[in-house]
């Protein structure tokens, strides 16, 4: 009887930085840098320990072109461990990785074996009678159906086919190698080690055709816990798929329906309680929420005033529940209570600001005007900040909505 273990791992991105704009902490944004460096110091200390035959790693080790040689010596040094003792790796390299993207490079043990990009190849481990089938990105943009051109399975032996691809489409992740369920399964491989989409997701069990997910959240999007999967094998068939977490950072969206609250205290109860169950998945972890306050309640402009005295209350409260829990982001959703709003009652002196503040905002050259601008700032941003999320432009609605609250609840607050 043949057994033997590997592990399958994508989308490292090692030397990524926090994507976002929110995290204004020095000292959080060094710990958040370093996390995926950590997640995959972790998993090699994983796979040596567990004895695993073999690593896959399906595309986007690297986030980018490297500033310096660090990242790579730093993948070098791990890896390298791995050689020693005695654990072969095979990769493809993805969109961000892709060989005219990622110019620079050290040289790797050679234990490490990377799949070519112009063609597919393939390489076998006799004693465990497995090949390997992939190809790796030319650049940063793959739009043909890579997994058409892998060569059929071999027979009597464990094919896996490493791909980074979209597959059937994964939004927000761009659609690079897209391809089919019944493509894969037309070239007769037992395992497909699929990268590209961030989040673990298992497509299929006949064949498997699996996504471990990245192995470290990078963007307050990507929330939850984050690792790679071992894949048991016995007699040329799979026999189990094990999750094993590995990231060192977790991120929380945490809604807070504050609907009906009448005073701060309240609100702040409400909120503190929301985040108990993200604290508790974090499992002792750096946590990073993002708190999203909604529903329709009489504090609306007073939070809008007021959100830096909010947001430091929420932070207190966030480190009573753990001392590395932390708040990303406040963002106000909240809205007036209808019954006020239909009523009247939110009007401020002679005339009201609410109903001229509504007025420009049906202004349609004022609205695209202030799109346009949207738009510059967003395209003077870096191309990682916007990475998964929606366009700038976009979120003129919110942050009209937020601008409002705030010069209302200023309003407000000066007449009281």
């Amino acid at each position: 009887m043949t057994a033997f273990t590997f592990l399958h791992a994508a989308d490292l991105h090692l030397g990524s930085p926090f994507l976002g704009l929110s995290l204004k902490d020095e000292e959080l944004a060094r710990r958040m840098a370093s996390a995926g460096r950590d997640a995959f110091h972790a998993m090699v200390e994983a796979a040596i320990a567990k004895k695993v035959a073999f690593v896959v790693i399906a595309g986007d080790i690297y986030d980018g072109e490297w500033k310096d040689a660090s990242i790579g010596l730093f993948f070098n040094r791990e890896v390298a461990r791995l050689d020693r003792a005695g654990i072969r790796v095979f990769l493809v390299k993805g969109n961000h990785d892709a060989e005219s993207v990622v110019t620079k490079s050290v040289t790797l043990p050679g234990s490490v074996s990377e799949f070519p990009s112009r063609v597919p190849a393939s390489f076998r481990l006799d004693e465990l009678k497995v090949v390997l089938h992939g190809r790796s990105f030319p650049d940063r943009v793959v739009a043909e159906n890579y997994a058409l051109t892998y060569p059929a399975a071999q027979p009597g032996w464990f094919n896996i086919g490493v791909l980074h691809s979209s597959c059937t489409g994964r939004p927000p992740h761009a659609p690079y190698a897209p391809c089919t369920l019944q493509d894969l399964a037309t070239r007769g491989y037992q395992y497909w080690a699929l990268g590209h989409v961030h989040a673990h997701e298992i497509l299929s069990q006949d064949p498997y055709v699996v996504y471990p997910g990245n192995i470290q959240g990078r963007s307050i999007r990507e929330t939850g816990a984050k690792g790679v999967v071992l894949v048991d094998v016995v007699d040329g068939a799979v026999t189990g798929l094990r999750r094993l977490i590995l990231d060192k950072a977790r991120l929380a969206l945490v809604p807070v329906d504050l609907g009906g609250v009448e005073s701060v205290e309240a609100a702040l109860g409400r909120i503190e309680e929301a985040l108990r169950e993200p604290v508790r998945q974090a499992e002792g972890r750096l946590l990073l929420a993002r708190i999203e306050l909604v529903g329709e309640t009489t504090l609306h402009r007073r939070l809008a005033a007021e959100r830096q005295m909010l947001r430091d209350e929420v932070q207190a409260a966030a480190h009573r529940l753990h001392e590395d829990t932390f708040i990303e982001d406040l963002v106000m959703r909240t809205s007036e209570p209808r019954s006020l709003v239909e009523t009247g009652r939110v009007e401020t002196g002679l005339l009201d600001p609410a109903a001229l503040i509504a007025g420009l905002e049906a202004d349609a050259g004022l609205r695209a005007e202030a799109q346009a601008l949207l738009g510059q700032i967003a395209g003077r941003l870096p191309a990682s900040v916007a990475d998964g999320s929606p366009p700038l432009a976009d979120e003129l609605d919110t942050l009209l909505r937020e601008a409002t609250a705030l010069v209302l609840g200023r309003l407000t607050l000066e007449d009281s």
